[in-house]
């Protein structure tokens, strides 16, 4: 059945569109009698209390049992929260998300001795038991990647003190949450013909993409003047979030938050001043960009509620699902067979669940069970929407490799390593389309797509981790975030980024207000980095063939068996220089140059 633009009762989707959750657990009962279990495993490892330090006995015991109930409780997790999304109305499984959520919690606690207990172990003390015990290998990495931090790690006392305090730390980014996503409202968009429309943070972003620009202009004016009403109250939360993350890392013993932060995930502060450093030198592209905009649009002045307009009108072709699967087969060929052959399993044994129904959770994401991966969709038939599902399953196969390849403890890859696998798809297929399609206005129509990638995710995305390290440098320093400054600080950067042809406005100078990401600490940077690794990747993918689809694989079974750089280094890219940004710099200004030649002819 191909998709409608019905929406349908959960009920009245086809089996086959739905993903198999009997997969995982049979009934909920099952379910229910596998998280029963939990509450005697708390027991268990609640005696290991006191011991890790004893012998490599204890210590290989209880991470042995750790591992084995994490996995117990992903796979539980897994099975309620798939069980919720699919329909949010559904009382019952929101209340198992709910207690299973309670019964974790229990257990965290139960096993809080854990860090310290193995923080108190000597080098020499652990060096012998790995050799006593060459069981205890299997942990080696975990060990020493938790023991890496262990000059920040304080007394038992002191990490109390500092849990009882997290609570309140979250306190800001709870305020915004409130603040932007239920109080704040917004007076109705009004387009060319006096219609009106109602304006919401969920109904901007369409609206900054319609071709209308007097309703463009109208939800950019009404929601940026509404966020200047709070400005104070904005610029407050924020100054707190930043106060907070300056206690915590001082407290930890960091420099600053931005250290504390980058080594959470053991990435080098480097790579983030690298990627800054990167963009700077190909401002020159993004302004050419931003001339082409305006050039193509035909305005005398672009103004910020212009970027996202369309330049090249929709290609209105349906997609239907089953070609989309196919195309993507097709496009990822380069990656080759055993990849491929994975793909097809998802495709064929219902990994995917399909369609929108009423209730289900909007948007797409990958989530990297036990048993084998799910992939939410909400497939709607667009290039969009292939696009998706291209990006989504380059997830769920980096976890299906990482799943099979690694023990339970070394198979959760982190954020930094995670968009890798699902862009390198994404380039691959935009590859594939460009090279298969005859049609000029598709080709523009596809070329315009990837430039809006590298606006979005390269330089977008870098200039607010650009801004979110600047404000973090005026706090390190002692100083008050007020709305004047932060409002300064964002129109610099828009102007730096943006360059001379776009319009600076003051509307655009609230924009920090609205964005959930600097709530993140210093989260936001990895988008970029992720999408040049996997441009660099897919380029490298399809010039040096086999022994670079290799390198590749490796990768996507590394989980976190290794750090994410070196993880990455394995695959042929190193993030701890500016080349692969830039490597995809130039890609981009290879794109200009072909948009401007299509453009003119």
């Amino acid at each position: 059945m191909e998709e409608t633009t019905k929406i349908r009762k959960r009920s009245e989707i086809p089996v086959e569109d739905t993903w198999a959750l009997e997969d995982m657990y049979v009934t909920d009962e099952a379910w229910e009698q596998e998280l029963a279990t939990l509450a005697e495993d708390e027991k268990v490892l609640l005696s290991f209390a006191g011991k890790l330090g004893e012998c490599a006995e204890n210590l290989y015991g209880y991470m042995e049992k750790n591992e084995a109930v994490n996995a117990k409780a992903e796979l539980l997790a897994n099975y309620c929260m798939r069980k919720a999304d699919q329909d949010t109305r559904e009382a019952t499984y929101q209340a198992m998300v709910g207690k299973f959520m309670s019964v974790v919690v229990g257990l965290s606690a139960a096993t809080s001795f854990e860090t310290p207990e193995i923080m108190a172990i000597s080098d020499e003390t652990l060096d012998g038991f790995y050799a006593a015990y060459p069981a205890l290998e299997r942990y080696r990495r975990y060990l020493t990647d938790l023991r890496r931090r262990k000059e920040h790690v304080l007394s038992p006392a002191e990490e109390k003190l500092l849990a009882a305090a997290g609570e309140m730390a979250q306190a800001p980014d709870n305020i915004y949450g409130m603040f932007a996503d239920a109080d704040i409202t917004f007076p109705d968009a009004v387009d060319s013909e006096g219609r009106s429309h109602q304006l919401t943070q969920g109904t901007f972003v369409p609206y900054q993409t319609s071709p209308d620009r007097v309703l463009r202009k109208s939800a950019y004016e009404n929601l940026y003047h509404s966020f200047a009403k709070f400005k104070n109250t904005a610029a407050a939360t924020l100054n707190a979030q930043n106060k907070q993350l300056k206690f915590f890392a001082e407290a930890r013993k960091y420099e600053n938050a931005f250290e504390a932060s980058l080594d959470r995930t053991n990435v080098p502060t480097s790579v983030y001043l690298n990627l800054i450093e990167a963009v700077h030198k190909n401002f020159d592209k993004m302004h050419r960009y931003v001339r082409l905009r305006k050039k193509l649009l035909g305005l005398d002045e672009l103004h910020f509620y212009d970027v996202y307009a369309p330049l090249v009108a929709d290609v209105d072709k349906k997609i239907p699902y089953a070609q989309a699967k196919q195309t993507i087969y097709d496009a990822l060929a380069p990656l080759g067979e055993d990849y491929r052959k994975v793909l097809q399993e998802g495709f064929d044994n219902r990994w995917i669940d399909v369609y929108q129904n009423e209730g289900k959770r909007s948007g797409a994401y990958s989530a990297g069970a036990a048993v084998h991966p799910y992939v939410l969709m909400n497939y709607s038939g667009t290039l969009d929407s292939q696009f998706t599902l291209a990006h989504e399953m380059g997830h769920a196969l980096h976890s299906y490799y990482s799943n099979k390849t690694q023990n339970p403890i070394d198979a959760d890859y982190v954020i930094f390593v995670a968009e890798v696998a699902s862009t390198c798809n994404e380039a691959l297929l935009m590859e594939y389309l460009l090279g298969k399609t005859t049609d000029k206005k598709e080709r523009a129509y596809l070329i315009n797509h990837f430039m809006e990638q590298f606006k979005g995710t390269l330089y977008r995305q870098t200039m607010f981790a650009e801004f979110e390290l600047n404000i973090g440098r005026m706090v390190a320093e002692g100083k008050t975030l007020t709305a004047d400054d932060l409002c300064a600080e964002y129109r610099r950067l828009n102007e730096m980024y943006f360059g001379p042809d776009m319009i600076v406005d003051d509307e655009i100078a609230m924009e920090w207000a609205r964005i959930p990401h600097f709530y993140y600490n210093y989260y936001v940077f990895q988008y970029a980095t992720g999408y040049s690794a996997a441009i660099a990747l897919s380029r490298k993918i399809l010039s040096e063939g086999e022994s670079a689809v290799k390198d590749y694989l490796n990768f996507l079974s590394g989980g976190c068996s290794k750090s994410p750089i070196d993880l990455l280094k394995g695959a042929g890219v190193d993030m701890t220089t500016s080349a692969p940004v830039e490597e995809a710099l130039q890609l981009f200004g290879t794109l200009l140059d072909e948009m401007e030649k299509l453009m003119e002819e």
